[in-house]
Order: C-alpha cells, then structure tokens, then sequence
C-alpha cells in the first residue's frame, strides 16, 4: 500500500530537516552577488537548511513532486525570473538580452540532451520578449523529471538520483555595459520509502517496466532513438517503441541476412535487441553495442529483456522474475 500524503510529507521533513511542505522561493543560483539578480530561479528549494540551494524530493511528496504519485520519478517545478529584486542590495541589473538552458539543444553531440530543459529554454522564449527590463519578470513554471536510481538487482534496490540545471544569462543594455550571469539548480529524487522501491508500484508490466528504466533512460535520447534523430530507423519513445521492436524487421543488412527481427517473440537468439544490449555481435557489420558510447547497461536490466522475449514479449503483462 502506497504510503499517506501526511506520512510522506513527514518523512521529507525527517530526511531534510524542515517543518512541512515548502513554497517555491527565489535563489539567485550560485552566481556573482553582483550579477546575480539578471536571473533568479523559482523552485521549491529546500536543502541545507538556512541557506536553501538544491531541491531534494522523495517520490510522490506533494510538497515538491509535482504529479504526488509514487511512480519512480520527481516531477520537480522550476520558473526562472528576470531582474529579480530578491537580492537588490547586492545587484541592479536590468535588461535581459539572452537565457541559455544547458543541453536543451537535441543534437548527436550533446549527450546529456534533456528534453524537460528543452521545455524549460521554449518557455523563456515564449514568455519573455527581449529584451526585459521590467524588474522581477517571470515565466510560468516548466517541470523537470528527475528519476530515482533502480530498481536493480535480486532485492531491486533504489537510490538517490539526481540532475543539475545550468543556465546563462546575458544583459548587454544596461547602464553597466555586458554582463552574465549563471545560475545552477541541483534537483535530486530520492525513492518513497514504503513501495517505493517495489516494480509493480513504479511500473504497469514488464514492458512498461523497460520503456520507462531502460529506453527513456538510455536509448530515446539525442542522437540515438530518439523522434529527432531515430537511428537505425528506430524510434524508442513512449507509444512508439512496441511496434518498433516486436516482430518488426532489422535496419541493418547483416541481422536482415541472419534471419534476426529486432526481437522475434520467444527467441532471444534471433532477436538483434538482443545482441545489441549483450554486446555479443558477429563482427562489425552489425553495428557496435548499445547504449552506445554508454556504459553497458546494468545485468539487472539485460536479464528482464532476455525473459521478455522469451515469454513472447508480451506488452501489458508482467514476466515472472521481472518483479
């Protein structure tokens, strides 16, 4: 049974030392005192105490997880504001020329693409119109999911994960002549500590259980199989990536000539998803492993695959030892 809105708020408190759930504040995000008021961050901020720099969330609390659902991911709420007053002892800056969200462009070369900070840098452009000099302008707030860590392994163990927002600013007309500012947002997701941990909580089948642990994490990404880029002609996106793999043709000539679907239900064997995520690949002909450029992926998660598809990759149920 999922834990009570009242016990998870009351576990937060415990874990990071505050009172309750807390309102989203202004923080200047790290930057000279002198400058740092060109951008401000909106977030519900509330690590270390006294000095709060980071947004440390449990999964489902309603306090800073956006969606107050136990489901392996923080939803965790951001707004940036312009010309902010919060600090006006120290800074006067106004006219905002430009805001840079980092690895919010969707290219091969940048590997740490997020599509939330994406989401977060259109809702600049499309609230601000620069330049801005109206003083404490702000946008609306943009979520950015954060997921835990696991679950892996025989006790399928969770842990703390975390992303860190990075964005410059540029003011080229005030009184002061060019100057920037940059700001960073450490944003963490820890597991709920009742289910929080369990797959058939965070997760509907086992298919599910892939699509949201294995392809979102590591393989619809930038450059890879993603809508932008779908390497190999595969997209491995949510909604997608079922009738993309299951019964479905290989892209590359030599898993064509072998005979191999990208994964043939019931046969691991012949089934290029497979090789690709073992590594075990005939010769170069067949491409390189996957995740590319990426660790191998973790045995907990090549396991569940391998029983997927010899269950016949079923995709609205769970496979025995995948739970």
């Amino acid at each position: 049974m999922s834990m009570s809105v009242v016990a998870r708020v009351a576990v937060l408190a415990a874990v990071i030392g505050i009172a309750g759930p807390c309102p989203a504040i202004t923080i200047g995000g790290g930057g000279s005192k002198s400058t740092d008021c060109l951008l401000a961050l909106q977030a519900d901020v509330n690590y270390p105490l006294g000095t709060e720099k980071q947004v440390r969330c449990v999964d489902g609390d309603p306090s800073c997880d956006d969606d107050l659902t136990v489901n392996g991911v923080c939803n965790l709420r951001v707004a940036v504001c312009a010309n902010s007053t919060y600090n006006l002892a120290d800074c006067t800056l106004s006219g905002l020329s430009s805001v840079s969200v980092e690895h919010a462009v969707d290219t091969p070369l940048d590997l740490k693409f997020d599509p939330d900070f994406l989401a977060l840098q259109n809702l600049i452009n499309n609230d601000f119109t620069f330049p801005v000099n109206a003083a404490d302008s702000c946008t609306g707030t943009a979520i950015i999911g954060v997921n835990i860590k696991g679950p892996l392994g025989s006790n399928n163990a969770c842990s703390r994960q975390k992303k860190k927002l990075k964005i410059r600013s540029l003011s080229t007309s005030g009184p002061q002549g060019t100057k920037e500012d940059e700001d960073t947002l450490k944003l963490y997701c820890d597991p709920a500590p009742v289910n929080g941990c369990d797959p058939q909580t965070l997760f509907a089948s086992t298919f599910d259980r892939m699509q949201k642990q294995i392809f979102n994490q590591s393989c619809a990404l930038s450059g890879c199989h993603d809508s932008s880029q779908q390497a190999g002609s595969l997209l491995l996106e949510t909604g997608a990536a079922y009738t993309n793999l299951v019964n479905h043709a290989a892209d590359n000539p030599s898993a064509v000539t072998a005979g191999w679907l990208r994964v043939d239900p019931t046969f691991p064997d012949t089934s290029f998803l497979f090789h690709k995520i073992e590594g075990d690949l005939p010769d170069g002909s067949y491409g390189v492993r996957m995740p590319r450029n990426q660790p191998k992926l973790n045995g907990t998660l090549r396991d569940i695959i391998e029983k997927w598809i010899t269950a016949g990759a079923p995709q609205n149920t769970w496979v025995p030892g995948t739970f």
